[in-house]
């Protein structure tokens, strides 16, 4: 190609395009068609027709459903608060009840009612729904807290750039100084976002604003330790991992029941799942499964930290040698007069960071 004005172009717009290309794999593979996969509920009852009940459902649904009795309804709310089942029906001839929590998932709830409605309109009665465990009357859908992960992600791999790009002539020291920094803003706003503007989180404020924090850290300090390597790749990386991948299998719209495998494979160790399933605990379930969330993304802190050691240990000998090639004395007439020369490659680097830092994309 003879242009090379042309040639650069073309080359920017591999990015978006891959970007274009896998987002729309991964948010129409996880979000176009929910069906249940193994969607746990169980039926109340410890007579034989309370098993025979059980197993029919099964047997109708197939694959889709894990149907399991238990002999109360307190211990169906209490496996409902543990979120090991989506819901629970408790079968009655004249006042069959449906026991769901929507705070886990109001897709999920859906769902089920969807199985059980039916069982009811063939009996001829009304199906209660008893919610036991709703969200706050200011997330009625309990949607709020992905569309805070949101937030969160695209502050921290968007900050990437800028840190890893414009900051690229600083030590990772104070690169890493300033990650730590960054975090605290972002999770800062987050905070700010969940309780006094928005009101998701009306206790344990604090207890959100650590989790935003141990996310958005992670994602932070991998994205500033791979920059090293990937140079204007690491938008595109980071794309993949906190948004393509991440997203879509954090259960915040639809749980991992109702997605496929793959989805609902990551979500059992994604650092997005980590923090809306930790702040579901939180603020929903009495902290149940709380230390597991959090363990998540304690590790993907870890990770992140591992990752920019290895950038500093790589990025050390070279500074060593442009230290030596560069040594700190005052500015010669002759080189006074070569500084022209480098002017060029300076302006060069600075533009490539101008353009790494605009190829950023908040979706």
């Amino acid at each position: 190609m003879r242009s090379p004005a042309l040639r650069h172009v073309l080359t920017h717009l591999i990015t978006p395009l891959l970007m274009c290309i896998g987002m729309g794999l991964a948010y129409m593979g996880a979000f176009v068609t929910p069906e249940p996969h193994h969607l746990p509920v169980a039926v109340v009852g410890s007579a034989p027709k309370a098993k025979v009940f059980a197993q029919t459902v099964k047997d109708t649904a197939g694959d889709k459903l894990d149907v399991r009795t238990v002999a109360t309804r307190a211990d169906a709310v209490d496996l409902l608060k543990s979120r090991e089942v989506t819901g629970a029906y408790v079968p009655s001839a004249k006042a069959p009840e449906l026991l769901v929590a929507s705070a886990a998932s109001d897709m999920g709830a859906t769902a089920v009612e969807k199985v059980f409605a039916p069982v009811a309109v063939e009996q001829g009665v009304p199906l209660k729904v008893t919610d036991v465990a709703e969200p706050v009357t200011d997330d009625p859908t309990g949607q709020g807290l992905f569309f805070l992960l949101i937030a969160l992600s695209i502050g921290s791999y968007a900050s990437v750039a800028a840190l890893g790009a414009a900051g690229a002539a600083l030590s990772m020291r104070v690169r890493a100084l300033l990650t730590l920094g960054v975090s605290a803003a972002v999770s800062g706003i987050g905070a700010l976002l969940a309780g006094p503007v928005f009101h998701l989180a009306h206790h344990d404020l604090a207890g959100v604003w650590g989790m935003a924090w141990l996310y958005s850290a992670g994602i932070l300090f991998i994205g500033v330790g791979l920059h090293t390597f990937l140079k204007r790749w690491t938008t595109l990386t980071m794309m993949v991992l906190f948004v393509m991948l991440n997203f879509t299998s954090s259960g915040g719209l639809f749980r991992p029941e109702l997605q496929n495998g793959f989805f609902g494979t990551l979500h059992a160790f994604w650092n997005g799942a980590g923090f809306v399933e930790g702040v579901r605990s939180l603020l929903y379930f009495g902290d149940d499964g709380l230390s597991r969330n959090v363990s998540t993304l304690v590790v993907w802190l870890l990770v992140g930290l591992v990752v920019t050691g290895i950038a500093a240990l790589y990025e050390r000998p070279r500074r060593a040698r442009h230290a030596v090639g560069h040594p700190g004395t005052a500015t010669t007439e002759a080189e006074a007069t070569a500084t022209p020369a480098v002017l060029p490659t300076e302006r060069e680097a600075a533009r490539a960071a101008e353009e790494e830092v605009e190829e950023t994309v908040g979706v």
